[in-house]
């Protein structure tokens, strides 16, 4: 069962074409990156996928909503965060949670219970009541994360979570990105670092708008022939006609 689906999604600014004719499935459970330039369209295909902004042609299906016709359905039925950091700096960890689990619609009753779990397995139990502006930048980023997928969503998308923390707590973010897919969450990722392109699923690189390349990363390196992703990458940006 596919948790994404689009065919020839289309979203232009007057004369200005951000993403052109994207047809792309994405599996249930799936990480599925989606990597590209600045400029190449990607914030404005996931604002498309989220139900934020209206595609000028094309269908989108998420989490089995039309995001044209459904657009709050498919809200309430995925999780966001992005590159910047997204919960309230002058709440607690457990106010955030709290808050955000409220948000996305989890009942009364299950929210105590779920935030003393999801806590647990982050280690933060001794940090419930500090405020959030007080954590290290790794911990922010593994909360947000966290919280985003608090209400067991199909669909995460991650715009760029990993941006600015060191690389042991890159790795511990990815993680829990394994052990949502392990639950059945498709995770949608991007991101500038080429080294996590490994560690998805399948790879989709866009350049101008288009998805000029989709495969295994494993696949990708074997038809560019490149020895990394960052290679495969570069290949692909050099063709890049935006500023």
């Amino acid at each position: 069962m596919n948790a994404i689906a689009t065919e020839l999604l289309t979203k232009q600014f007057g004369a200005f074409t951000a993403v052109d004719r994207l047809s792309f499935e994405v599996k249930r459970g799936e990480i599925f990156g989606f990597l590209g330039a600045n400029g190449a369209g990607k914030t404005t295909a996931i604002r498309v996928l989220c139900g934020l902004s209206k595609p000028t042609s094309g269908r989108a299906v998420v989490a089995g909503f039309d995001v044209t016709r459904d657009p709050e359905q498919v809200k309430r039925h995925i999780g966001y965060m992005s590159q910047k950091f997204s919960l309230y700096e002058d709440l607690t960890v457990r106010e955030n949670i709290r808050l955000y689990a409220g948000i996305y619609g989890t009942r009364s009753r299950e929210i105590r219970a779920k935030s003393d779990a999801l806590l647990e397995s982050l280690n933060f139990e001794a940090w419930r009541d500090t405020l959030v502006k007080s954590l290290p930048q790794g911990w922010k980023q593994k909360l947000a994360f966290s919280v985003a997928i608090f209400h067991e969503p199909a669909v995460v998308f991650l715009d760029e979570p990993t941006g600015g923390v060191d690389p042991l707590t890159r790795r511990q973010f990815w993680e829990l990105i394994y052990r949502a897919a392990d639950r059945g969450i498709t995770v949608f990722v991007t991101t500038h670092y080429m080294d996590e392109a490994e560690y998805c699923d399948r790879v989709s690189i866009m350049v101008d708008g288009r998805i000029e390349a989709l495969d295994a990363p494993r696949g990708l390196k074997e038809r560019f022939r490149a020895e990394s992703m960052d290679e495969v990458f570069r290949q692909l940006a050099r063709k890049a006609r935006r500023n």
